[in-house]
């Protein structure tokens, strides 16, 4: 793999750790702030709608600049909201920062997707994508707990502060590592928008709205889920989020390799997987053992989504990637948006901490059931194919009559 690759995994690790440990926090800030637990979610929904307004706005604003420096901006744009974040006297404010910041998440995962495909040869690609999101995985073993940790003793605002200058890092690395790469020629607006008129392309976008959404609805909550109903001590949360992180890196990797070798199984599997372990969870949450072991599960089975989904997309989009790509890492978010009001919701109906793991289930069994769709919908048309007769049952195609400059990409 590129070493242009770690520039991009270093951005990704400042992300995930801003996206991620915002729920080991949630307690002190909403102490903070004299708000709610479940109103301090609302840090959560809000920055997960702002990558899902930020991917597409952000892409198109940079259709017109070279990518490196796009990556730059972004990546500049997320620094300045975690120093407003950290720094915010008042929720809304924090709030506001929150959604700064999150606006360069899209972007940042879709364009530099795009970057380091042309980097990979082609049956390297779901391998590539898991590399990228390595930084992600990764943050959520050493900087979401270690974010935790220091937010617990020495106040959440030093947390923001310091994943702030995680961003720099990410920035310098860029500008050290990434090469200079033109300006995609020939690419247009209504080009990259023609990849959503596939519905396979949709299809995959709905997988990852409801998959992911069900990893979020259990996650979001979890500090309160553990130290209240599993009896763990405040101080433990920081290892168990080591647990799910470790279980994010596994699953991550696991699903880069049989996403290549199998996408539709891959899929299928890890998302019906994920349903049976959330609905268990309200079970396995009311003891020590069963917690951490189901957390862990959740975090593998979750991102073993990740690769695949993101490979189909842009699989499915291949004359015209850069939006999909970004459009569906926004289609994260905005599950995991989906899943904090909704889990919010329950708890606050008075169902009890474990509830939002029901939620979280039930969104997961959605999402297979669109996987089960789309492959049905795959193999119709490959048999209307062979036949002759496929005209009719074929969806319509991403690809334009004309592609980019630049090379197909790769991975994620």
């Amino acid at each position: 793999m590129p070493l242009a690759l770690l520039a991009l995994a270093i951005g990704a690790f400042g992300i995930g750790t801003t996206e991620f440990v915002i729920m080991g926090l949630l307690p002190e800030v909403a102490a903070g702030y004299g708000v709610s637990i479940p109103t301090a979610g609302f840090l959560v929904t809000g920055y997960a709608l702002g990558v899902v307004l930020g991917a597409p706005l952000m892409t198109v604003l940079g259709t017109r600049v070279p990518r490196k420096r796009m990556l730059m901006l972004l990546m500049g744009l997320f620094v300045a909201g975690n120093v407003l974040s950290a720094l915010a006297p008042a929720f809304g404010v924090m709030l506001a920062g929150r959604v700064v910041a999150s606006l360069a998440h899209g972007a940042f995962f879709g364009i530099g997707a795009v970057v380091a495909a042309g980097l990979v040869a082609p049956d390297k690609k779901a391998g590539a994508i898991a590399m990228m999101f390595t930084g992600l995985t990764v943050a959520n073993v050493v900087g979401v707990p270690l974010g935790t940790l220091v937010g617990q003793t020495l106040g959440w605002r030093v947390t923001f502060l310091i994943v702030a200058a995680l961003g720099v890092i990410g920035l310098l690395g860029i500008a050290r590592l990434v090469p200079d790469l033109p300006r995609p020629e020939g690419v247009r607006i209504r080009h990259e928008l023609s990849a959503f008129r596939n519905v396979q392309v949709l299809l995959a976008m709905g997988m990852t709205v409801l998959g992911f959404g069900g990893v979020f609805a259990a996650i979001t909550y979890i500090t309160p889920m553990m130290t209240n109903v599993a009896g763990f001590a405040d101080t433990s949360v920081t290892w168990l989020l080591v647990l799910l992180g470790l279980g994010m890196v596994a699953g991550n990797l696991v699903g880069g390799r049989f996403a290549d070798r199998a996408l539709m199984p891959m899929l299928y599997t890890s998302l019906g997987a994920l349903a049976v372990v959330l609905a268990l969870f309200t079970l396995t949450a009311h003891t020590r053992a069963g917690a951490a072991v189901t957390l862990f599960l959740i975090g593998a089975l979750g991102f073993a989504t990740v690769p695949p989904l993101q490979k189909r997309v842009l699989d499915q989009a291949a004359g015209a990637p850069t939006l999909a790509s970004a459009v569906n890492i926004g289609a994260f978010n905005l599950g995991n948006a989906l899943a904090a009001w909704l889990g919010g919701l329950v708890i606050a109906a008075g169902l009890g901490w474990t509830a939002p793991n029901w939620v979280g289930a039930a969104l997961a069994a959605s999402a297979l059931l669109l996987a089960l769709v789309s492959g049905a919908l795959e193999r119709r048309t490959a048999r209307g194919a062979s036949t002759g007769t496929g005209a009719g049952l074929t969806v319509a195609a991403a690809a334009p009559a004309h592609t980019p400059a630049t090379p197909v990409p790769a991975h994620h």
